[in-house]
């Protein structure tokens, strides 16, 4: 006897064993053995979930020789003949290969003689969408007022081509996709019965394989057969779907947490060398953080379906939510521009690079580029490089006093209080001074620009940044980004960043100065802000790279420093850049630290000030420490 495909051998006779469907199995059976049957059943659902075969289970339940029933007795000639496909009252027509209306009108032309052995005529119409539109206005009135002796059994993949004519004539049941969980069991019950070894992780490379089709589940688990000589096993399985190894993904997982950007673009070399669909890859990374965030929610709803359960509980722990999240994300906005790319390979790896790069800056090891544009901001402008500042430097802004309603207190005349002042919109580029005996007096302007003109961008500088790529100013306007938050939040969010390191000295503090000299704008510019000078023989320089601020350091990055110092200094040097925490602090780290110092100095200047105490004693006055800006 000639071998039988597992998708028709295993395929049910009843409905007891159907997979699945038990909303639609429910209501058949309920109608069936209560005799409460309509005319003409439509069933949907994508392909391989069992239109076909609840349509062929439901004639045999019609036409059983033992009666009209929900359990066919199977043994009958009926039942043996429709299982077989040769029963003559079930007629099956295939709608995509007779769309024609003269094929309709003979279909119709047979429907008023008696069926020839059994209890119904039954008509089963495959892929019914494919009729034209003449057909169905054909098969309009018949459908709806059929002999009694006729019922009529569709099945579509896409009812929304029905007209709905059609889809009011008839009892529509929608048939659900199979989830993993349930091909899996059914896969191991039929490997079982037929006596060919398996591995569970096999069978769920399978199952996700056939995207919720049982027929296609069934399919390439006889293709994995012939593949493994009659062994369902994983590796082979993986081969032969060929699928992404997860250890390679959860390679790429580790260095981003880790932050090393040459572990990740050496975990994407490896997966190069097998060939691999980009899109696949991302859609399996996509899938384990999708398992992190449940176990980080829920841990024992993680399954072990593929083995590594253990590696998600780790990655769960290891891996804060809000980096989970963002980096899910990020991937699903990466698939979505994956085929813009000029490669498939380079659009992977710019998604990889860009999760490095703007993961939450309060992770470990998060790489410190920040966002804005390029310009000067007054508040963290270096006195040292401009001498305006220096007068004033630890002068505050009055801040604004909310003073409850009281009955008015006479002052000296000699005195003058001004109204309290509302906070502006942005930040001024003008500090308000309150003296005893005069008007509020305006400061003049730290630069001569207005407040909030961008820089121009250094003309050696051959890739100059723009609004959406400026990750860095230069030092004198390091970490400026902090002048947008209110001055105690900022303060937080640095003092949380900044690691602990000793103040420059010696060839560090000359870099603090040359630094700002340099002129550099960028990228470059952020990494010369966030190096140390350790090292000078001559002309042979070392640097210190900060290791949180070296994701997107390369070759030309540091050609471009060399060119910068080479002009500054009329000579040629010889410059190398090494990734190393600095032992003491780059440009970046004390401009900050000059910035708290100074916030600091505000607040405390602003608690002191005879007349803000003054207002505290005698009105209740309370400072809102939101808006003490140092000049």
């Amino acid at each position: 006897m000639s071998y039988q495909v597992l998708a028709r051998k295993w395929r049910p006779r009843s409905f007891r064993e159907m997979v699945g469907q038990t909303h639609v199995l429910k209501a058949l059976i309920n109608a069936l053995d209560n005799q409460r049957l309509h005319h003409a059943y439509l069933f949907t659902g994508t392909r391989g979930v069992g239109k076909t075969t609840i349509a062929r289970i439901l004639a045999k339940c019609l036409n059983c020789e033992t009666g009209i029933s929900s359990t066919p007795c199977g043994v009958c000639s009926v039942c043996k003949e429709i299982d077989e496909g040769r029963f003559i009252d079930l007629i099956e027509v295939d709608a995509a290969s007779r769309t024609k209306v003269e094929d309709t009108r003979e279909l119709l032309d047979n429907v008023q003689y008696m069926p020839s052995r059994g209890r119904y005529k039954v008509y089963l119409i495959d892929e019914v969408h494919m009729l034209s539109g003449h057909s169905f206005n054909a098969l309009l009135k018949t459908l709806e007022e059929p002999p009694p002796h006729v019922k009529f059994l569709l099945a579509t993949t896409d009812p929304q081509k029905l007209p709905v004519t059609i889809l009011s004539r008839c009892l529509q049941f929608s048939l659900k996709n199979m989830p993993p969980e349930r091909v899996v069991e059914h896969l191991t019950h039929v490997l079982g019965v037929e006596n060919i070894p398996f591995e569970a992780d096999a069978l769920w490379l399978l199952g996700r394989a056939a995207d919720g089709s049982m027929r296609d589940a069934m399919s390439l688990t006889d293709q994995a057969i012939a593949f493994g000589d009659g062994k369902v096993l994983a590796a082979d399985v993986r081969a032969m779907l060929g699928t992404l190894d997860h250890g390679q993904v959860y390679g790429v997982l580790n260095a981003l947490l880790e932050g090393d950007a040459r572990a990740l673009l050496e975990a994407v070399r490896h997966l190069a060398e097998q060939g691999p669909d980009w899109n696949g890859v991302l859609a399996e990374i996509l899938n384990v953080l999708h398992r992190v965030a449940i176990a980080q929610a829920l841990p024992e709803a993680v399954d072990n379906g593929q083995g590594d359960r253990d590696r998600v509980l780790a990655l769960a722990e290891a891996l804060p939510a809000e980096d989970v999240q963002f980096y899910y994300q990020m991937g699903l906005i990466g698939r979505r521009d994956l085929p813009l790319a000029p490669e498939p390979r380079n659009g992977f790896e710019m998604v990889l690079l860009r999760m490095l790069a703007f993961r939450p800056a309060d992770a470990d090891g998060a790489p410190g580029r920040l966002l804005k544009t390029p310009g000067i901001s007054q508040a963290t402008a270096d006195s040292a490089a401009n001498p305006v500042v220096g007068v004033a430097q630890t002068a505050p802004v009055a801040a604004p006093v909310s003073v409850p309603a009281a009955p008015p207190v006479p002052q000296p005349a000699a005195a003058s209080v001004p109204a309290p002042v509302a906070p502006p919109p942005v930040k001024p580029a003008a500090v308000i001074d309150l003296p005893w005996d005069e008007p509020a007096a305006v400061a003049p302007p730290l630069s001569a620009a207005p407040a909030g003109t961008p820089v121009e961008p250094d003309a050696s500088d051959d890739e100059p940044p723009t609004a959406d790529d400026s990750y860095y100013e230069t030092a004198g306007e390091a970490q400026h980004y902090l002048d947008d938050l209110p001055p105690n939040a900022a303060q937080e969010t640095v003092e949380d960043s900044l690691p602990e390191v000793a103040p420059a000295t010696g060839l560090a503090a000359e870099w603090l100065q040359l630094c700002p000299a340099i002129g550099l704008s960028g990228m470059t510019g952020s990494i010369a802000a966030n190096c140390t000078l350790v090292a000078r023989d001559g002309d042979n320089w070392t640097l210190h790279l900060d290791p949180a601020h070296s994701a997107l350091f390369n070759a030309s990055q540091q050609r471009r420093l060399n060119d910068a110092l080479d002009q500054h200094l009329g000579r040629t040097i010889a410059l190398q850049i090494q990734i190393s925490k600095p032992a003491q602090e780059t440009p970046a780290q004390a401009n900050t630290r000059k910035r708290i110092e100074r916030q600091r100095q505000a607040e405390e200047a602003i608690r002191n000030d005879p007349l803000i105490r003054q207002m505290i004693e005698q009105f209740g006055a309370v400072i809102r420490p939101d808006s003490i800006e140092p000049l």
